[in-house]
């Protein structure tokens, strides 16, 4: 199965996430597929990017996000919908 999900990258104590698409028994760290955006926890204000049409069509071919993943979407589509 595939999974959309974090990917930790930074420093020890400075962490830095890629959102990535990979195979579900792939280590967190491990290789993946594509890369979707990114999330940074210790920034202030908008943390995150993603590219959401990107996100829907891996979702539509069976794709599984993780709670963290599905809550960034959710925030992005809210956001987008904010300024259009």
């Amino acid at each position: 199965m595939v999974a959309i999900r974090l990917r930790r990258e930074g420093n020890k104590h400075r962490p830095y996430y890629r959102i990535v698409v990979t195979d579900s028994r792939a280590r967190r760290d491990g290789p993946f597929i594509e890369a979707l955006g990114t999330y940074d926890p210790l920034a202030a204000g908008t943390n995150y990017s993603i590219d959401v049409d990107k996100a829907d069509s891996w979702m539509k071919k069976g794709a599984k996000p993780s709670e963290t993943v599905m809550s960034l979407i959710r925030k992005t589509r809210k956001a987008a919908a904010k300024s259009a």
